[in-house]
């Protein structure tokens, strides 16, 4: 028996942690340098277990969602 989500060990569980993949999914994506990238917000869905962080760079803005458990980026969408 798996245990359910809600009694899984989150691989992202502090921000600074969900912030470094999102920024390391940015300059893969973009190839932009780190210095370059801005966090503009952060949130966390506790129903669904995924981190939102808003990142500016380059006159761009991204939304790059990522599943808590899984510790993955599930979805960059540039706004």
């Amino acid at each position: 028996m798996t245990p359910g989500i809600g009694l899984m060990k989150r691989r992202l569980e502090k921000e600074k942690d969900a912030i470094a993949l999102a920024t390391s999914g940015i300059i893969k994506t973009y190839n932009v340098k780190e210095d370059q990238i801005k966090t503009l917000e952060t949130k966390y869905d506790n129903d669904g277990g995924d981190w939102y962080i808003a990142l500016g760079f380059n006159y761009k803005k991204t939304i790059v969602k990522m599943d808590s458990v899984q510790g993955t980026i599930s979805e960059i969408k540039e706004i």
